[in-house]
């Protein structure tokens, strides 16, 4: 038998030990019910985001086109959340309908994701939608004016096979640009239009794409609820600060007067860890979530090594600047 976990090692020893020298090794105690509560001990990893309590702070980012990577696409990625029991941030251009994916997955948390569009009609339609449906709050991109320049998009002439839409766009005639709508997007957004949302709608909004202080300042002014510190993966402007250097500053800026969140580059509970230590309330994963990696998340090793017995006792102690 392979023996590849601390368990394996244990039942081989017991079997291959004398039975005087296993209980001498094994031995607690009476009654062993202190060596006994030792093991019961579990790092508690719950939290909450806007109030609604998540199994543990790793959450799902807006990534576009689930079904490129298996068919049941976004309808998938909720069952998933649903069954962690964490926030499950739809993307705008999903290849399942917000309709699909409520209906594959009724009792999962989930936020969307919106862009606002040169027709603001269309953003206000889809808004109240997601709203009528459910959705728990709006996480409004900031950070797309226009599509990056994304070099092996234009080498591969990218677009979506001809089986698969942009669900929230069906309907929409006109030339696309990855699979939806060309030259939608408005590159006048400012933060007026933060103000047109609340009028229209009663969800909480969290913006995403915040990488400075003096925009996290106006983000609390602007009476917004969360912020999600990201650079867009790196798809946006390249040269730019990873996210996880933007963290602190905006962390000291708001001041607990909202909540702060993270995406970009999270890899490894360690890095989920981090995260957490420099003020983020929970972070988000776009790659590793389409790569079906976020099951297998090993948070939980690092935060219990760490000392952590909960999200709470989670701080900048941790955290060696030198060495992030």
């Amino acid at each position: 038998m392979a023996m590849v976990c601390l368990t394996d090692f244990e039942e081989y020893a017991k079997e291959h030990l004398s039975k005087a020298t296993w209980d001498y090794y094994a031995a607690g105690a009476d009654e062993c019910c202190t060596r006994d509560d030792n093991l019961l001990t579990r790092t508690d990893t719950r939290t909450t985001v806007q109030g609604t309590e998540i199994s543990f702070p790793v959450g799902i980012a807006p990534t576009a086109f689930h079904c490129l990577a298996w068919h049941e696409g976004e309808m998938a990625t909720a069952r998933a959340t649903e069954a962690l029991n964490t926030c499950y941030i739809t993307s705008t251009y999903s290849t399942c309908s917000v309709e699909e994916i409520v209906a594959a997955a009724p009792n999962g948390y989930r936020w969307f994701q919106l862009y606002v569009y040169r027709d603001r009609k269309l953003s206000e339609q889809i808004v109240h939608r997601v709203e009528a449906l459910g959705y728990k709050a709006l996480v409004l991109t900031v950070d797309v004016p226009y599509t990056g320049k994304r070099r092996n998009d234009i080498r591969n002439q990218f677009k979506l096979p001809p089986h698969l839409k942009v669900k929230n766009f069906d309907g929409t005639a006109g030339p696309e640009e990855y699979g939806i709508p060309a030259n939608t997007l408005d590159p006048s957004i400012s933060w007026k239009d933060v103000y047109w949302l609340q009028s229209i709608t009663r969800l909480p909004i969290i913006i995403k794409g915040i990488l400075t202080k003096e925009d996290a300042e106006l983000a609390v002014e602007h009476g917004v609820q969360g912020i999600i510190v990201s650079n867009h993966g790196g798809r946006q402007l390249d040269g730019g600060p990873a996210s996880i250097d933007a963290l602190s500053e905006i962390v000291d800026t708001v001041q607990g007067r909202i909540e702060v969140y993270l995406d970009g580059g999270i890899r490894t509970g360690s890095d989920v860890l981090k995260a957490l230590a420099l003020g983020a309330k929970c972070v988000f994963i776009g790659r590793p979530a389409v790569w079906g990696l976020a099951y297998k998340n090993n948070y939980f090793l690092y935060a219990s090594n760490s000392g952590c017995r909960n999200v709470a006792e989670i701080n900048r102690n941790l955290i060696q600047f030198s060495k992030l």
